[in-house]
Order: C-alpha cells, then structure tokens, then sequence
C-alpha cells in the first residue's frame, strides 16, 4: 500500500488491514485514491469500510471481477458515476429452417421486444458480468416482426431437435461456454429453477469493446415448427449510470 494512503487509513479509520479490500486492491485503484482531493478520498475510505450486508448473487460475483474492469470503469463505480444493476440481455431470433442459429450478429439493431443490443456488442462504458444463460422457444403466428414480439416462449423440454442440440457463447472471440448440449436448458422437473435457466459453474466477465457470439447449434430441425422462435438471455450484473 503507498505510503500516503496508509497514513490516511491509520489516522483516520484505525488499522488499514481492517479496510475492505483495500490490501488486495490493484496499483490502479490506489493510484485513483492518491489522485482524490483529501475530501473526496476519505469519503470512498469510508464508504469501503462501513459495515454492510455482503452481497449477494450475481452482483458478489461481479465484485470478485473489479481487478479486470477498465480503468474507466473502475473509477465510475467509485465515484457514484456509474452503479451496479441486475440485468437479462436477450435477443430473439426465429430458426427459420436453419441448424445453426445465431443469437446475436453484427448486423443487429436494438428495438423493444426483440433484442437489448445493437451490432452484438454492449453500450460504451459498460460491462457484463454473466452469471447464467436462458434460452426458450415458442411458435410465432408469423416472422413478421410483431409476430415474433407476441410470442409466449417455454421451455424447450418437448422439442426434441432442440434439447439434442449444442450452444457455444464467446466473447472477443473467447470461449465463455464451448459446445454445451442444450440438455441444460431442460429445467421442467427443476420447480425452483426459472424456466430454462442455466446457472455458469464459471461466470465470465464480457466489455464493451468486443464482439458477443452467440450460436445455437442443431443436430436436426425434423419436428421444429416453421414459425418457431428462440428466446435468449444473458444474466447477471451490468454496470449503469
């Protein structure tokens, strides 16, 4: 810990070890604190060592992660700037009579009803813990769009082609989860489970900055409705204004 920053934690707030973190935290969060005006970084001191209920679910998760957010990022969450929010980034996307779906493309808008991001990518300034996948079919009337909008989605359970089928979700061309049978999303007999919810053994951290792939892979369509239509979500903790 630097030399200036001890001092304060010791005169102001006792013993620095008794800091939250603050002996684990990286060389650029000490350097946002020394940068702070006295004021400013007593106020964070103190907000890193008042006793709170520790979190809980995907936001804990998101906080074992601080050390790999941007620095940007970093210093918005410490200054109010920025804040954590439990989010579900879906998209929507018909199968239309192909064996490979992609859930999320380039060429993506963002619009109400059918998907959160634009061009496959999250807002600027943002990142996204991922905490767990969801992933639900439902038959459309029609492709047209506010068809696909109206759908009532369920669980996949009783589409056989679906369920014998295989997902793979990168990030910046990074594996997040590699070809992982959609046997997953079969949660029917899980009562306290949300329905079609994976819950990732190993959650990963995505940024702004890159390209999110998301393919749904199908061994067969045999006895997959024309009009069928797949509900996707990402969950977990994503960082807001």
């Amino acid at each position: 810990m630097l030399d200036a920053l001890g001092m304060l934690a010791k005169s102001e707030y006792g013993n620095a070890g008794d800091l939250m973190g603050l002996d684990d935290v990286d060389s650029e969060l000490l350097g946002y604190l020394n940068a702070l005006d006295v004021v400013s970084r007593q106020r964070v001191l103190q907000k890193l060592n008042k006793k709170t209920v520790g979190s809980q679910g995907s936001r804990a998760e998101m906080e074992k992660f601080f050390a790999e957010l941007p620095k940007t990022i970093k210093e918005g969450l410490l200054s109010g700037k920025l804040r954590l929010a439990d989010t579900v980034v879906y998209t929507i996307k018909p199968i239309n009579g192909a064996k490979t779906v992609k859930m999320m493309e380039s060429q993506d808008v963002k619009e109400i009803g059918l998907r959160t991001l634009s061009q496959g990518r999250l807002p600027k300034n943002s990142a996204l813990l991922v905490s767990g996948v969801i992933l639900l079919q439902g038959v459309a009337a029609s492709l047209a769009t506010d068809d696909l909008k109206a759908t009532a989605f369920n669980t996949i359970d009783n589409i056989g082609a679906l369920a014998s089928g295989e997902f793979t979700l990168k990030a910046n061309k990074k594996n997040i989860v590699d070809s992982i049978s959609n046997y997953v999303f079969k949660t029917n007999d899980f009562h306290n489970v949300t329905k079609g919810y994976y819950k990732l053994a190993n959650p990963r951290l995505i940024h702004d900055d890159v390209d999110i792939e998301w393919e749904i892979d199908l061994g067969t369509v045999n006895g997959i409705d024309p009009n069928t239509v797949l509900f996707g979500g990402l969950h977990g903790t994503i960082t807001i204004p």
